[in-house]
């Protein structure tokens, strides 16, 4: 029952109403303007991701129009050590940050305030990303190598003008540098980048789980986007695996944990019996925010993915030790 988006169009309507469903491209056309519900409810962000199998480098920039961030975290998952959190809180910056409308055009996203300097500058395949600030400094190059991501517009069932517009790249191949506290970490060889990119406006309440990892399966680049319990699902959904610079879409998936222990093994698994994998958690990056109203928490747990996943076409794909990560988050915001 998904809808395949195919024809470009518009995520919103001249009335503020959604265009459902899914695509492998961004053919639809995002416009702030034509988001009809209160400015306050609007939230925007692109975050960047880099991993290599032990360490994970993140960028964040984006808002929920009340406040703004413009961060950067490193950290060794393999040893369970936080290199570096810094984190610059932008208050009431409404539509001041200058998000791009388009995940794929070209683009120059820059921020410099308070010695605090954050750049995501595309151009065509290529991604240059830098983040610098005191005892700290980042600077790493994403390469695209499947031309297909994952495209979801999706509504919430407690609003009208409430929607969900969401691109994931994968299969980004990841170099480059950072400097903090004086010693030198490197990301070349087996590292590989993540985007998420999000527009929308959600109700306040919403909970949701999310897997994501790219890595070698008998040599070729192999990525994955997993996700449920989001919005209303029934005409689009996340999920879809990537290989050999093609894509799979798939149906639900269902993703199983302890929310009493989060490091012990999860499951995902989609209800067609073409994907099954198993992680085993390593690290559980958790944060947690409770200022006023607000109340969010979530756990991003690393960890070694096992199993297998079956391609349309009856191709069996044996998944062994690609480092990847799910998480579990539950937000009020």
């Amino acid at each position: 029952m998904e809808r395949h988006i195919t024809k470009p169009g518009r995520v919103l309507d001249a009335k503020g109403r959604i265009t459902p469903g899914w695509s492998e491209r961004a053919v639809l056309t995002y416009r702030r303007d034509a988001i009809r519900a209160p400015f306050y409810r609007i939230k925007e962000w692109d975050y960047y991701q880099v991993s290599d199998g032990e360490k994970c480098l993140q960028f964040t920039f984006g808002h929920a129009s009340y406040a703004g961030q413009a961060g950067v975290m490193l950290f060794d998952f393999k040893k369970g050590e936080k290199i570096a959190d810094i984190s610059r809180i932008i208050p009431l910056p409404f539509a001041s940050l200058n998000l791009p409308e388009n995940a794929e055009a070209d683009s120059d996203v820059c921020y410099d305030r308070g010695g605090v300097h954050l750049r995501f500058n595309t151009k065509g395949d290529t991604r240059l990303l830098s983040f610098s600030a005191q005892g700290f400094e980042a600077c790493v190059t994403l390469e695209r190598k499947n031309p297909y991501s994952t495209v979801v517009n999706i509504p919430f069932d407690s609003s009208p003008t409430a929607f969900y517009y969401n691109q994931k790249i994968n299969c980004m191949e990841a170099r480059g540098r950072v400097l903090a506290n004086g010693k030198s970490y490197l990301f070349s060889d087996g590292a590989y980048g993540l985007l998420d990119w999000g527009r929308g406006v959600w109700p306040f309440h919403n909970e949701w789980y999310w897997s994501n990892g790219t890595g070698l399966v008998d040599g070729e680049l192999f990525g994955f986007n997993l996700g449920c319990g989001f919005g209303n699902t029934s005409e689009g959904t996340e999920n879809m695996l990537f290989w050999r610079g093609g894509y799979d879409k798939l149906g639900a998936v269902r993703i199983e944990c302890d929310k009493s222990d989060y490091m012990r093994p999860w499951r995902i698994f989609d209800e067609e019996g073409r994907l099954e994998l198993t992680m085993t958690p390593s690290y559980d990056r958790t944060t947690r925010m409770k200022v006023l109203f607000v109340d969010n928490c979530c756990h991003q747990v690393f960890g070694t993915f096992e199993g297998r996943a079956v391609l349309a076409d009856g191709t069996e794909l044996r998944i062994r030790d690609v480092e990847a990560f799910a998480e579990h988050a539950v937000n009020n915001w």
